[in-house]
């Protein structure tokens, strides 16, 4: 029953908030960057408050982020990490997947704040296009985050690394950060969500330069580190 009386509460003040924002989130995007970055990192820390006020969810961090830019490959299972390592990351480029950024008004907007699109069925000019959009978020001393096994999965699941962090490795030459967590056990895609406390974990970082399958290996291992 307390359970459900925190779900109900996160509701009616994350997602009824977040209507608002979303609905500003073109208006802000006309201002340019310097407007639409700080009003999209308002957003994700009232997911991060919402979520410890409301459903008791707290965050503990284990390991260094990286000094300067890095590129971060995370695990993903919950909505939660993309705002809470949004915040933490101080509003790095998020590689988004293509379909998200054809969202009208939004997707437009998406592209203002300067995500990385990615294209699971990429052409040459794609990747060339995804390539220039991460090097110019690194010209812009900012971080990449990329969810590296292109879903959410839940606790336990371990699915390979896809393509797409090996172009980014590649072109950037950035130190890389693996980051673990284990929201899912907390934040499930069906069911109530529970308090507790959610785990980021931030690997030793991966210099760049590595071969491919050493550098997908060791971010595999590096974002699986909390499975059981």
């Amino acid at each position: 029953m307390a359970d459900r009386l925190r779900n109900i509460a996160f509701a009616i003040v994350f997602y009824g908030l977040s209507v608002l924002i979303v609905l500003g989130t073109p208006i802000a995007a006309l201002f340019g960057r310097r407007v639409l970055r700080p009003y999209c990192m308002g957003w994700a820390r009232l997911g991060v408050w919402s979520a410890r006020h409301m459903l008791g969810i707290r965050i503990a961090v284990e390991g260094q982020r990286a000094a300067g830019p890095a590129l971060y490959p995370a695990k993903h299972q919950a909505m939660f990490e993309t705002m809470a390592l949004a915040a933490m990351l101080d509003a790095p480029a998020v590689v988004m997947k293509r379909e998200l950024a054809q969202i009208p008004l939004w997707g437009w907007a998406a592209r203002r704040y300067g995500v990385i699109v990615v294209d699971r069925a990429a052409n040459a000019k794609a990747l060339r296009q995804m390539m220039r959009e991460a090097k110019a978020a690194m010209a812009e001393g900012r971080s990449v985050l990329i969810f590296p096994e292109g879903t959410r999965v839940a606790p336990g699941e371990t699915p390979p690394v896809l393509s797409g962090f090996a172009g980014l490795y590649r072109a950037l030459g950035l130190p890389v950060v693996p980051v673990a967590l284990d929201s899912g056990r907390l934040w499930p895609r069906r069911g109530l969500k529970r308090p507790g406390i959610v785990t980021f974990r931030f690997g030793a970082p991966i210099a760049p330069g590595l071969e491919r399958t050493e550098a997908e290996a060791q971010v595999h291992r590096g974002i699986n580190a909390l499975e059981p």
